[in-house]
């Protein structure tokens, strides 16, 4: 197996640790040890007793319990915790895909959604998000064209990264119905459910599709990436077995301390979603006067969930460079479609950190420096 360069991670290894204004970041504001054990009565005592060995391969059985109450129709045992989202996604797609086989990826999405997949040597096929006047779209007939007698997984991500586009629960229906049709795995990122901007809470696509998988994670809408702790939920036991012995490979188990935490978390789950939001919420009102000031200048795609949108500047010098120029001259850092291999002037603007205010001022004044606005 030979892996192409992850071109988002090769942009963040140079420039997210010494940029001081990130303005594209994908997740939520994080917190301190200390402010999350302060959720929970008890639970620094806990923690400091607790026993550093190891820990069951699927996860320790009181966080699977935990997870599993997020769902309607998973029990703990449909449960298999992982180190963070990106082990999950390499483990899931090495043990369903063979090398032959066809596999529908919605674009633009996480990298190694659809890379994994190419490096075991399997055909890909891109379903694309389309610009709408408002918004993001998708084509559910071009889904179906895309199928072939191959085709043994669909691969989604709701909310999108990056577009910040949310499937209704009638799409989600949509999608399982044309997967049973065809007998078709459905492997649905989810790691940013939860902080959804419209009040409405959408199943978990696992609870909906016999053969489908659910992928969640503390990293991304509870802001706890340096928990490294994501999961797959899935009623699938050949999957889900087969998931165990790849893990043997892989990590073995999590972190003990790592699960404490994430527990700690998950019984505070509402409050510290709504705290998110309530970030989310604020820099996008801050967002809507900015864009509003620059109509010509952007195409404003307000994003539905999530934390992150994905804009577009109309400008003559190509996205890359705008954005490498914008770090280099000015520390702020965004993301820029080349990193997702998308076509057109777009780029990625995160809305989960407390700094975005300030982040977003030190942009405008370079837009006013170079005479764009």
């Amino acid at each position: 197996m030979k892996l192409n360069d992850f071109k988002l991670e090769v942009f963040f290894g140079k420039h997210e640790f010494t940029a001081p204004y990130l303005l594209t970041q994908s997740d939520c504001e994080s917190m301190s040890v200390r402010e999350l054990l302060a959720y929970e009565p008890g639970a620094e005592e806990l923690l400091l007793n607790g026993w550093l060995g190891y820990t069951e391969v699927s996860g320790n059985p009181e966080l699977r319990e935990i997870i599993s109450k997020l769902y309607q129709r998973i029990e703990a045992e449909d449960i298999i915790v992982h180190v963070g989202a990106q082990e999950a996604i390499f483990n899931f797609l090495n043990v369903c895909l063979d090398e032959g086989d066809h596999m529908i990826s919605q674009f633009p999405i996480y990298q190694s959604l659809y890379e994994v997949a190419n490096s075991i040597g399997c055909e890909v096929s891109k379903w694309t998000l389309k610009q709408a006047d408002n918004g993001w779209v998708m084509d559910y007939d071009e889904l179906e064209r895309l199928i072939k007698p191959n085709t043994k997984l669909i691969c989604i991500n709701s909310p999108n990264n990056p577009t910040g586009y949310t499937f209704t629960a009638e799409e989600m229906e949509r999608i399982a119905d044309i997967a049973h049709k065809n007998d078709i795995y459905v492997f649905c990122d989810e790691v940013y459910k939860g902080i959804e901007l419209d009040g409405v809470k959408r199943p978990w696509f696992a609870d909906i599709y016999e053969k489908g998988i659910s992928l969640g994670v503390m990293s991304k809408a509870y802001g706890l990436a340096g928990l490294r702790i994501g999961w797959v939920a899935a009623k699938d036991k050949e999957i889900l077995e087969k998931m165990v012995k790849m893990k043997h490979y892989t990590s073995i188990c999590s972190s003990s301390s790592a699960e404490e935490l994430a527990i700690v978390a998950l019984k505070h789950s509402d409050e510290i979603l709504e705290r998110n939001r309530k970030i989310i919420e604020a820099n996008l009102k801050i967002a809507d006067k900015f864009f509003q000031r620059y109509p010509r200048l952007f195409k404003y795609n307000r994003p539905t969930a999530g934390p992150i949108a994905f804009h577009k500047m109309n400008i003559e010098t190509p996205i890359g460079q705008f954005c490498d120029q914008l770090v280099e001259e000015k520390g702020v850092l965004l993301l820029p479609a080349d990193m997702y291999a998308y076509d057109g002037q777009y780029f990625r603007m995160g809305y989960g950190r407390a700094s975005f205010e300030t982040s977003l001022k030190v942009f405008e004044e370079y837009l006013i420096e170079k005479g764009l606005v």
